[in-house]
């Protein structure tokens, strides 16, 4: 797969580019689709948003609360 056929989102933009367009602070990806990087924040709002449950329930389980 070359560079050209990948696609990243651009967190300053919120845009999805197709190849390295943006520099590597404000870019996540690669992915292979550009439906897949368009979906990208919203995935990684929804792992967020798991991983601080899991984590506020093991807390809990240990006593430790918040």
């Amino acid at each position: 797969m070359s560079e050209q056929d990948e696609y990243y989102y651009d967190l300053a933009t919120g845009q999805v580019e197709r190849g390295k367009v943006s520099g590597w602070t404000r870019r996540m990806g690669p992915y292979p689709t550009a439906e897949a990087a368009r979906e990208a924040m919203a995935r990684a709002r929804a792992r967020n948003e798991q991983w601080d449950a899991e984590d506020a329930a093991w807390r809990e389980e240990q006593g430790r609360g918040r």
